[in-house]
């Protein structure tokens, strides 16, 4: 396989996007011109438009080499956020690494709906469950500077790395502990209880992307079961640790996920059960309370 490096001469980044466009189109990516934007984006640390108005301007051998192992590592279709080591949730920068789910735009809703059900509430307090990069955690605290969340995880190096993005954002009422919540039961009382559990099955596995399969944590995607489990516990646990008029918000997957996940609860006496929709017009998050 031709890489960039062995063009000769100087190259622009205009040659760059065109060598790089051919090169993911040749390899059947389905947006070839996107790819080569994205991976220029990170290593010039521009914006995309930025691109276009610079476009006669000559990248260092020193970053073609950098982009030269990003390109390979995307052709074996490794995600372009941890190629690059970073992605953006609810408007924030947030750093990755595979030991990380990699944070998804649907995801956002959960913040947006924890933050109306605290919107009256004085000093509340949260749970996560399984908070990964700490992307969810710490996009509600820097909304609401006087939240008090933990945060369990039951991967210390996820808990290593949603650290350093709390240091990052300066973010410091996040507690963060190693918890396996299918065993353990955490302390306190909290106002909301919110998780982006593993909630796919075992028998869906293989008919995810490779893109995911291949270089996500399992851990993070799947209970190894029928992707159920963690609803079940947290249905079961959640009357123990919500305050009065405490709320369960968590994410679902597509399918009948969504509504065996809401019998769930149902068969748990829980009130006020409502499948919310994404902007895709999917039931993507659960909201509940006892």
């Amino acid at each position: 396989m031709e890489t960039v490096l062995d063009k000769k001469g100087s190259l622009r980044v205009i040659d760059l996007m065109k060598w790089g466009e051919s090169c993911f189109e040749k390899n059947n990516f389905e947006n070839p011109k996107q790819e080569i934007e994205w991976l220029l984006c990170d290593l010039l640390e521009s914006k995309r438009a930025d691109l276009y108005v610079n476009f006669e301007e000559s990248v260092s051998r020193e970053k073609l080499l950098v982009l030269n192992q990003w390109i390979i590592k995307r052709l074996n279709k490794m995600p372009l956020q941890y190629i690059t080591g970073k992605t953006e949730f609810y408007g924030n920068l947030f750093f990755l690494n595979q030991e990380v789910l990699i944070p998804r735009p649907e995801t956002e809703r959960l913040v947006d709906i924890a933050l109306d059900v605290i919107n009256e509430i004085t000093n509340p307090k949260i749970l996560e469950i399984g908070t990964g990069s700490g992307c969810i955690s710490i996009s509600l605290a820097e909304k609401r500077k006087d939240l008090q969340i933990t945060a369990l995880d039951i991967s210390q190096s996820a808990l290593d790395k949603a650290i350093e993005n709390s240091q990052y954002h300066k973010i410091y009422n996040i507690d963060y502990k190693h918890l396996d919540i299918l065993k353990e039961i955490p302390h306190g009382e909290y106002d909301v209880i919110i998780s982006n559990p593993p909630y796919i099955g075992l028998d869906e596995l293989n008919n995810l992307m490779s893109d995911v399969k291949d270089f996500e944590p399992l851990i993070a995607l799947t209970d190894n079961k029928d992707g159920l489990s963690f609803y079940s516990r947290i249905s079961s646990i959640a009357p123990m640790l919500l305050r009065k008029n405490g709320f369960v918000i968590l994410e679902v997957g597509l399918g009948e996920h969504p509504n065996q996940a809401y019998e769930i609860f149902k068969k748990n006496g829980y009130k006020n059960i409502n499948l919310i929709k994404d902007f895709n017009n999917d039931k993507r998050v659960l909201k509940a309370n006892i």
